[in-house]
This record gives structure tokens, C-alpha cells and sequence, in this order.
């Protein structure tokens, strides 16, 4: 297998001769050269150094015996099975195989010497091992004189044929001796020193080839110092090439867009509310940003109703001041209509006396209308623009786009974010960016996977906001709930009743809402009921929205397309229905729609018997915390950074040994180590990027 991508090893070095069939199969594993293979590290490792007499073996761990098959004998009760009885001098083992092959029947038969490797336990006949790894042996064979590391497989290629391959690959890079090979050390030894590394050529000589008094445990759990040094070049790869990327951005220019001050300080002046601390000090990073020279790349996030929006129009108008037009784009149009809706109510008395207007733009949107903002956005009369992904689309033209605004950016795709700020792209120039996000990332994730990012954080709520109270209640006690609505509406409140998600079946999802509307109608025959879903056209969505806001609609079933944007102050209560199946960061984005008034407001997770032990602790957390980012920290720890990110939507490349979390020490270190090699050993950066990355450009992110 050629070493086609990197070139830090000997030109035209093979692997071994190995057929283009086994090629397609090891690429399946992602491995396409010679360094792809040295990190195709073991799951695990079996120990075949030691042999344990039978009448001595340790329970619950896996080990090796070595004796004479006895007696071989197929069985019929209760099942058919093969069961050879073991001897080796110091007591008998039953070996037993429910699915077994002819051949094996012949191979184990009487007078045959066997080794086994499994885990012994009390059976029917004696102690026995059940399917254990068999091999047959001849006397005084020698034992392996490492642990057997057991790898990651493809379908047609085996454990044992990857092993070979790689021990194959390390024989010969260690006997060329090559100090440019993928063995090579990229760190200067002062690093090592200080920071307690060990060496890279053995740590990965180690992991392939454990010594038999190595640690099971430390390399089960990834802690021995081979294992760390492994993790600490992956994420010193990845903060270098993130550094790389900060630099690189701070190296293009962008509109100069100065505080000064005007439309500004007359909004915060017309507000009927001051702003928080968190507010003014994420208003004030980014207000310093959008005056410099180079775009900026800010992540602005805090929790559920902490007040981003606000901050995102002052910092629209401070585009607007300069002469610059401002895009806010959202992922639904629930979303983009309420940030149109509050825009509208802050900025028009300002911007219509200047002849300024606020565009807004969405995929339902009548071909006249959609016409006239698309003029007004390409000829400057709208200096905002408001919208879906239709903000990106080929035919939408801005005249001078200074600052595009993403809400909700991890829902947007790399590409999608990408095109968006390339519509203002003009001049050399290149706009500013600020993203949004209420699904606040732990600190270790931000500090790895948005390294490339100046990150605002909100804290806290803003003055009135009061906090949620959460109940979790058995389904078998509908009527309770339902009594509770009752008693909120007739009491002039509104409430909210949540479908369950079903994502086998958007068919499914909006059958059950509809049913759901229906039955709570018979139920609550005094109070008037809307429904809104996601099959729902804009225009329709806006009306029961609309009537949901003014009162006229007391009680509203709806899927989770309600999930962000909504804000009704009047509603203060909220049932979830099926609220275990669904995510923690969507109950706490779907409870944050109650709470948003000076009203006590409750939250009531309506949830199914039995509950898997996930689910358990899903609403254990969310019963327990109303902060956002503990929320976060936990849902992370939960299900792990890949899926917490939604990696393949937000173009974010997951790290395959390291977890920020886990590994925070680590992280620490390689966010120092980047500055310094960057700074004092750029050759030792680059041949480090080089070995870790080779052309894998996704690393640079967007």
C-alpha cells in the first residue's frame, strides 16, 4: 500500500505487497497510508503471556489454559452443542460451543492439545468456558511474548490480518531508521521534558506491542503514558491547526464599523428595560470587534431567554451607522418571523424617518413580495435583512453586507454559514460574522472545537424573568394535568401542550398532534385550542402564533417547532408530552418558552413507563438544573462530544483518542504548546500539522 498522501517517509515506501482487494477493505477503515495504520490502535488486548492451571483460575477475568481434550462428544439436551472436557494435570474444564462447524467436531477431538483463552464460571457438569478462543497447540509451544492487541475490523478482514500488517509496517520502519519516518519525534525534547511526554516512536511501538507486565487496566482506560502521548499530538494537531485558521482570518480585511454611537444609544434609550451585565459586556466584545480592521468570527451564547437578540440589533445598527447592511439569518420560520417581529418594534421608529427598511425574506414567501425585498436588499433601501436559509440563495444580491448574523448556528450547515457570509464578499472585504447559540457548549468543547472562535457569554437572565419550575409527572396521572390547565386558563394564563417527537415519521408526528388537538378539544370544550405544526404554511403558522399572542387562543398543542423563538409572556405553563424520548438540550429549549414573564411559570414532563435507564437520567438532570450550561456539561457527558456537536452538520472534525472532557489536562497543555511551537518552533509546528493532518483540509473550519 503506497504512502500516496503524506510525504514524510521514505519516497515510494510500500506497507507490505498487499492486494488492491485488502487495500479497499483497510480504507473502509479509514486507512489509506502508512500512518493511517500505525493509529489503527487496539480496541483492547488479550493476555496469552500466562497459562493457569485449571484448578486455580480467577473469576470474572479472562485468561489461558493449556491441557489434553479428554472426552469430545456432541450433545442433543437441551440444545445440540459440542463439550470436550480439558485436563491439565491439576483438574478438568468443560469447554462448551453452541454453534460449532463438522471440522471443529474432528480438530478437538481425544489426545488433542488445546490452548484456551476465555472466562471461567460454575456450569452444569464443572467449571467451563463457553465459545473460548481455541487454538491447538504442540507441546512446550512458547508463549506470546506481548499482550495480543485486538483491533477495530472490516468485514473480510480480520484482527489477525491487521495485526500483521502493522507489525509488517513497524519492523520495517524501525529498521530503516529513517529520521523523517512517520516514527520520527515532532516535538523538541525540552517539550517532552517539561510536559512529561514520552517518546512517540514508543509509545506507538508500545500500544501495538504491550509488554506482558504492562498495566490491562491503564491501557483498557487510556491512561498509560504511551496512551496520553497519543492524545496529546491529536490535540496539539488540532489547537495548531485552529491557531492557523485565527490567524489567517485576523490576516483578511473587513469593514471598519465603528461605534458611533447614534443609533445605538437612541435604541438603548427607547427600550423599556436596561440592559444586564452579561449583555453589556458580550455588546461591548463584539462592538470592539466590528471595529476592527480583520472580520470578526464571534460565537455569542448564554442560555434560553438570557436577551441575545437585543444584543444582535445594537450590533446590526452599528453596521447600519457606517452604511453597511446587516443579515440576521434563522434556521426556521417561526424563528426568523419573531426576530423580524421584534426588530421591526425596536428599529422601524429609528431607521423609517432615514428612509431605512427591514427586509425579510422566506422560502413561503409570495413571488411580489419576495421581488420587492430582494430589490430593496440588492439596491441598499433595506439596510437589514431577516430570514431563512433563503438568505443565501443564488439570486439574493446585498449591496454592501458588513455583518451576517447566524441564529442557531449549529443547525445551519459549514456550507450554508459559508454562503451566506460570502454574499458580502466584495472589495477584498470580507464581512463580519457572529453566530448565536442557545444550546450553550461546555467550556472544554469551546476551548477544542471552537478555538478558532472569540466566544460572548450572556449570564444570567434578565431582570423579571422568573425561573421554571419543573414536575415531572407518570402519564397514568393525566387527570391531574389536565386539571391544572383548566385552572391556569380560567385564570387568565395561557399554557402550552407539546407533542411527543417521533422521528421515524414526520407523517407520524403530525397524526399524533392532530389527535392530540382533537382529544384535548373534547377535554377542554370551555377554552379555545389552537394547533401548529410543521406541515403548516408560514402564512398559517404566523396566524395562530399571532393569535396565540394577543390572547386569543388560551391553550396550544404543537410539535417542537416551538422548540426556540417563541415568546409569549403570558404563558406560563407547559406540559411535555413523551418527555422521554426526547434530548435534554430540547427540554430546556421547550421549557424556556414558559418563564419569559414576572409570572411564576411551570414546566410538566409528562413521561411513560418503563424508562430506560438513559431516559432516567435525562429527566433526573433536567428536574435537577435550570442553568443551561450545567445542563450542557451534562448532556455531554452523556452522549459525547460527536454527538453532542451534530459533527457532520457543523463540519466540526471529531477527535478519534482524545475527549476534551476527559482529557482536560491535556488540552491545557497543547493549547500552550501550539502557542509556543507557533511562536519559537514553526518547522516543528508544521511537520507536526503535516503528519497529523497531510491534506485533510476540513480541519480548517469555516
Amino acid at each position: 500500500m503506497k504512502n500516496n498522501t503524506r510525504n514524510d517517509s521514505t519516497p515510494g515506501a510500500v506497507t507490505c505487497f498487499v492486494t488492491r482487494v485488502v487495500q479497499e477493505k483497510l480504507a473502509k477503515l479509514g486507512i489509506t497510508d502508512e500512518f493511517d495504520l500505525l493509529l489503527h490502535l487496539p480496541l483492547r488486548y488479550e493476555d496469552e503471556t500466562h497459562l493457569y492451571p485449571i484448578n486455580d483460575l480467577p473469576e470474572n477475568r479472562t485468561v489461558q489454559v493449556e491441557g489434553i481434550i479428554i472426552h469430545s462428544e456432541v450433545m442433543y439436551r437441551p440444545r445440540r452443542q459440542l463439550v470436550c472436557q480439558v485436563e491439565d494435570g491439576s483438574g478438568i474444564l468443560f469447554m462448551r460451543f453452541l454453534n460449532f462447524y463438522g471440522s471443529q467436531v474432528k480438530a478437538y477431538a481425544a489426545g488433542t492439545r488445546v490452548r484456551l483463552l476465555g472466562e471461567a464460571r460454575p456450569g452444569f457438569f464443572g467449571v467451563e468456558m463457553v465459545h473460548p478462543k481455541c487454538r491447538i497447540v504442540r507441546e512446550g509451544e512458547p508463549l506470546a511474548d506481548a499482550l495480543t492487541p485486538i483491533y477495530p475490523v472490516a468485514a473480510g478482514l480480520a484482527s489477525g490480518t491487521i495485526r500483521k500488517l502493522i507489525l509488517q509496517t513497524l519492523q520495517r520502519l524501525v529498521e530503516c531508521g529513517d529520521p523523517q519516518s512517520h516514527l520520527s519525534e515532532t516535538l523538541p525534547g525540552t517539550f517532552l521534558r517539561h510536559y512529561r511526554l514520552q517518546g512517540f516512536r514508543d509509545s506507538i511501538i508500545f500500544l501495538h506491542q504491550p509488554l506482558p507486565d504492562a498495566s490491562a487496566a491503564l491501557l483498557q482506560e487510556r491512561k498509560h503514558p504511551a496512551w496520553r502521548r497519543i492524545k496529546f499530538d491529536e490535540l496539539l494537531a488540532q489547537q495548531l491547526s485552529m491557531r492557523l485558521h485565527y490567524r489567517q482570518r485576523r490576516s483578511q480585511s473587513a469593514p471598519l464599523l465603528l461605534n458611533k454611537n447614534k443609533l445605538t444609544t437612541a435604541l438603548l434609550q427607547s427600550l423599556p428595560f436596561e440592559l444586564t451585565s452579561g449583555q453589556k459586556k458580550a455588546l461591548a466584545e463584539i462592538s470592539r470587534d466590528l471595529a476592527a480592521s480583520h472580520p470578526m468570527q464571534r460565537l455569542l451564547q448564554g442560555d434560553v431567554g438570557c436577551g441575545k437578540t437585543i444584543v444582535a440589533a445594537l450590533a446590526m445598527l452599528q453596521a447600519v451607522e457606517n452604511d453597511y447592511q446587516a443579515a440576521l439569518m434563522a434556521p426556521t420560520e417561526i424563528l426568523a418571523e419573531q426576530h423580524y417581529q421584534k426588530l421591526s418594534g425596536w428599529l422601524e421608529p429609528l431607521l423609517a424617518p432615514l428612509g431605512i427598511t427591514i427586509a425579510r425574506l422566506s422560502g413561503s414567501q409570495k413571488k411580489k413580495q419576495r421581488e420587492g425585498a430582494l430589490a430593496d436588499i440588492a439596491e441598499g433601501r433595506a439596510m437589514l435583512a431577516v430570514g431563512t436559509h433563503a438568505l443565501f440563495q443564488e439570486q439574493v444580491e446585498f449591496d454592501r453586507l458588513g455583518l451576517a448574523i447566524i441564529d442557531e448556528q449549529h443547525r445551519f450547515g459549514v456550507h450554508q454559514r459559508l454562503a451566506l457570509r460570502m454574499k458580502g464578499t466584495h472589495a477584498d472585504a470580507v464581512p463580519h460574522q457572529l453566530m448565536m447559540s442557545a444550546t450553550p457548549i461546555p467550556r472544554t468543547l469551546s476551548m477544542s472545537y471552537y478555538a478558532d472562535l472569540d466566544v460572548s457569554v450572556i449570564d444570567g437572565l434578565p431582570p423579571g424573568r422568573t425561573e421554571v419550575t419543573t414536575k415531572l409527572v407518570a402519564d397514568t396521572r393525566r387527570d391531574e394535568v389536565t386539571a391544572r390547565i383548566r385552572e391556569a386558563c380560567h385564570a387568565g394564563k395561557q399554557a402550552y401542550w407539546v407533542c411527543p417527537l417521533i422521528e421515524e415519521s414526520e407523517a407520524l408526528q403530525l397524526k399524533t398532534a392532530q389527535e392530540t388537538h382533537e382529544t384535548l378539544s373534547l377535554t377542554f370544550q370551555d377554552l379555545k385550542i389552537g394547533l401548529v405544526h410543521g406541515r403548516l404554511s408560514a402564512r398559517e403558522k404566523s396566524a395562530v402564533m399571532e393569535s396565540f399572542k394577543k390572547g386569543e387562543i388560551q391553550l396550544l398543542v404543537a410539535t417542537t417547532v416551538i422548540e426556540v423563538g417563541v415568546d409569549v409572556p403570558n404563558a406560563s405553563l407547559m406540559v411535555i408530552e413523551h418527555a422521554e424520548r426526547m434530548g435534554l438540550s430540547q427540554l430546556h429549549q421547550l421549557r424556556g418558552r414558559v418563564g419569559r414573564g414576572a409570572e411564576a411559570s411551570i414546566c410538566i414532563l409528562l413521561y411513560q413507563k418503563p424508562l430506560s435507564t438513559t431516559a432516567q437520567e435525562r429527566l433526573r438532570i433536567i428536574f435537577e438544573h435550570n442553568d443551561g450550561f450545567e445542563i450542557a456539561r451534562q448532556d455531554l457527558r452523556l452522549r459525547g462530544p460527536g454527538e453532542f456537536l451534530g459533527a457532520r452538520q457543523s463540519g466540526v472534525p471529531m477527535l478519534r483518542f482524545a475527549d476534551p472532557e476527559y482529557d482536560r489536562d491535556l488540552l491545557d497543555d497543547a493549547r500552550t504548546v501550539a502557542e509556543e511551537l507557533l511562536r519559537d518552533h514553526p518547522e516543528a509546528a508544521n511537520r507536526h500539522l503535516h503528519r497529523w493532518l497531510g491534506r485533510k483540509s476540513e480541519y480548517l473550519r469555516v
